[in-house]
């Protein structure tokens, strides 16, 4: 279970080899440039019941 086992992630990450354990991150779409995003309005919190 260390760096010489490939089926963990510190294995993957000595041999510098990716799988199940240790994935890759997918890369961010970039945002087009004649879309903006509205700000979004901020949730109210529900309104406390006294007793």
């Amino acid at each position: 279970m260390g760096r010489g086992d490939k089926r963990s992630r510190r294995g993957k990450i000595f041999k510098s080899s990716y799988g199940n354990t240790r994935k890759h991150r997918k890369a961010s779409k970039p945002i087009p440039a004649g879309k903006t995003s509205s700000p979004a309005a901020p949730k109210k919190a529900p309104a406390k019941k006294g007793k």
